[in-house]
Formats: C-alpha cells, structure tokens, sequence
C-alpha cells in the first residue's frame, strides 16, 4: 500500500462536477497534482457505483464511497455494503404505493424503479443520470443499499414510521436518499480509514449539501464550496469559491496540497 501523506474526500454534484455534471479540465489536472503529491483521492457521494463511472474516468479516483456510505470501494475492490433490511424496504414500497408515488433501488451493480412518476423523471432529470428499468420487485432479488424516494412533500409520512431503522437525506427537490440507520458518508470514510489502516493520516473533505454534513464534522479539515448550503458553510473550518469558479483548486492550495 502507498505511503499516504493524507486522505482527501471529495463530494461530487456541486463540488467536483461543474453545473453539465462534467469535471473541469484544470480541476482534473489539480486532481492529477494532488495524487503527484502523495495523497489518497476519494469520492464520496450519494450516487450509485454506475452513476459515478464517468466521473472516475475523468478525475482517476479509483476509491469511492458510494450511495451516502451504503458501499464502499478501495483501489477498485468493494469493502463494505450496508444491505437495508428487506422487511424495511417492504414497509417503504407499501406507503409509495398509497401515495401513488415511486421507490428507486440501488444495488452492486443493479438499480431499478417501482412505477414511472412524473417525480422520478424530474429527479433522473435533475441528476443528469440515466432512467433504470421498471422492476417493484427488485428488492426481491437483490440486496438493496439504498433507496430513493421520489416525492417533493412527503418527507415525514415515510420518515416516521422508520426513523429507528433508516437515514434519509433530501439532497433534491424531488428525492431523498435513504439509507441503513446511521450509514453516512462519515461512517463509509471511517469504515475506508479502518479497513485499510489510514486512520493516522490528515482528513479532508469538499462537500455542500445535506448529506455532506456528517463528512463535513468528521474529518480533520472540512472545506465548504461557495455554492453549499448555509449549514455547511457553518461546519466548514475554510470556505472556498464555488464549484464553478475553481472552488476546488482554490481549496487544495489553501492546505499547500497542491
């Protein structure tokens, strides 16, 4: 294993990725810099493994945690998924049905949905990431890692009855993450620091929204972009410029990481 100099965790929509979802060509030579320089590049997001690959072709982070700490890879090679009880799941899938709205499945390599809304086209729409393939009993036949719930008002009709067993982020108007009780990104980054015996190395992290807030109040530098949410910017120990304004780069050399 490399002889890190320390671990860098980086968020990927509104953070690494520009408003087209891309990642800035100056933003991946930073990146290219960063990894020159000794230290373990990581994405963290709430994402899905295949909704991140394009990503990782660009930047060339082949460590993630994926789905908001539900899965998580070093170096290629998964080392922790957070299967979500499939009574839970069970239990979710039954008040979206009363409430004619729809449940996105993510699994190792799998994801599905269980009916076409207009909620779920506005948040495939939003993420800029491809529509799956209609499968309600996924569940079934799959672990599940984490669900999306498509609903723009519905937040506490599915968080009260499951609050003791799941963790839900609204990180878009139109969907919030669900995951294990708990899961998070902080969870998968210190899961990730334990497994592969990091946990003596400098912290940092780049994140501005919701689900960036338990990453944001673990590591030992937590750095807000200009375009996060103000409760980001509150837990942040340096506030950088926004993500299309080279928030990224701006961040990495204030910390002479770069």
């Amino acid at each position: 294993m490399t002889n890190y100099k320390g671990v860098v965790f980086f968020d990927l929509d509104d953070t690494l990725m520009n408003a087209h979802k891309t990642i800035d060509t100056d933003v991946v030579a930073a990146l290219d810099q960063l990894k020159a320089n000794g230290y373990l590049r990581v994405i963290a997001s709430g994402r899905h493994k295949t909704e991140i690959a394009d990503a990782r072709k660009q930047s060339g982070i082949n460590s993630f945690i994926a789905l908001n700490g539900g899965y998580i890879e070093y170096d290629g090679k998964p080392i922790y998924k957070a299967q979500i009880d499939k009574s839970v799941v069970a239990g979710v899938v039954k008040i979206a049905d009363e409430l004619k709205e729809s449940i996105g499945f993510f699994s190792d390599d799998h994801k599905a949905f269980t009916n076409d809304t207009e909620m779920m086209r506005k948040a495939f729409n939003y993420s800029k990431t491809p529509m799956t393939q209609c499968d309600p009993e996924f569940y079934e036949k799959y672990p599940v890692y984490m669900m999306l719930i498509f609903t723009d008002k519905n937040d506490k009709r599915y968080a009260y009855p499951y609050n003791e067993d799941l963790t839900f982020y609204r990180n878009t108007p139109y969907s919030i993450d669900t995951v294990l009780k708990n899961a998070s990104k902080a969870q998968g980054i210190q899961k990730l620091l334990k497994a592969m015996n990091l946990e003596h190395l400098p912290t940092y992290a780049f994140g501005d929204g919701n689900n960036d807030l338990p990453m944001l109040g673990l590591v030992d530098h937590p750095i807000a972009m200009g375009n996060g949410i103000a409760p980001v910017k509150d837990r942040a120990e340096y506030v950088t410029e926004t993500n299309e304004r080279g928030g990224i780069i701006q961040g990495l050399k204030h910390y002479d990481l770069i």
